[in-house]
């Protein structure tokens, strides 16, 4: 890097190449600051090195500077971009969401949604989606519902483009539990009625579970959106949104189960409930005749 009489301009190349063998050597005696300074002045002497930044971010990592190494990585990708490699930009983004996502999910959540995107403008739709699920599944972990809607409508939608239907299904269901834990039985519902449209989702045991499940919501009937919601279509689900479902409650509480009587009562009439009534006063009045 020194310049003298002879030598005007640094050699960037070698120096970088040192830097790198020294960060290597560092890293071996686990020696991460050394190893981290080395990769950065790596980067520095060769710009357009971005794994060098990349391998800075990991030696963060390594010394539990999760934010710094985010941030380094973060650098890598954005020039993965600009050098037309946005596969390799992609898969950098993803690395840090998950060195993150304990830490910082909200950060985490960035990470993969711009994962995806990259993803998607480059057609690699099966990628995209499962970096929008693992987004999806932050939000609801974050209680952050109204994004988490949008997140799962973008995923079913891509679901549909690639004519998975089936999963389309799924993500109709996490939808529904999502809007009724925001308390928008519309939402719900309209999401339920725009499904239709979608092959074969009409007539299957999902459209089945969730028409039950929303009657049973609208008729504030606990007993019987716990039913749907502990039935083995929504307790195998992915983890976040089973536990919506079991922690599901109807507004006002919801209300008992009826008792058998009321039940019969139920089926035979008027007549029957005032039979009950009559029964009762007169045994209350033959208590009072026999005192």
């Amino acid at each position: 890097m020194k310049t003298g009489f002879l030598k005007w301009k640094p050699d960037y190349d070698s120096a970088a190449t040192e830097y790198g063998k020294a960060a290597v050597a560092f890293k071996n005696a686990k020696q991460f600051d050394q190893a981290r300074e080395a990769c950065l002045r790596e980067a520095e002497a060769h710009e357009n090195n971005k794994a060098a930044y990349e391998q800075a971010g990991m030696m963060q990592k390594e010394m539990q500077r999760l934010p710094e190494a985010v941030q380094l990585i973060e650098k890598a990708s954005m020039m993965y971009l600009e050098n037309g490699t946005p596969d390799t930009a992609a898969i950098a983004l993803e690395r840090a969401g998950k060195l993150i996502e304990n830490v910082s999910p909200e950060k985490a959540v960035q990470l993969y949604q711009q994962a995806a995107s990259v993803f998607e403008n480059e057609e690699r739709l099966r990628q995209a989606l499962e970096m929008l699920g693992k987004a999806s599944r932050l939000l609801v972990r974050g209680r952050r519902l109204d994004e988490a809607a949008l997140s799962l409508q973008k995923e079913k939608s891509i679901y549909k483009e690639i004519e998975n239907y089936p999963t389309c299904y799924k993500k109709t269901i996490a939808q529904v539990l999502v809007h009724l834990h925001r308390n928008d039985y519309v939402a719900a519902e309209r999401c339920v009625r725009e499904s239709y449209s979608i092959p074969g989702f009409n007539g299957s045991e999902d459209c089945a579970a969730l028409e039950q499940l929303l009657e049973g919501y609208d008729q504030q009937d606990q007993d019987q959106v716990s039913e749907v919601c502990n039935s083995p279509l929504f307790k195998y689900m992915d983890n976040d949104y089973a536990k919506l479902g079991l922690t599901l409650v109807v507004p006002g509480g919801g209300i008992k189960k009826k008792s058998p009587n009321a039940a019969q009562d139920k089926a035979r009439g008027p007549a029957a409930v005032g039979s009950h009534a009559d029964e009762e006063e007169d045994e209350y009045s033959g208590n009072g005749k026999n005192k």
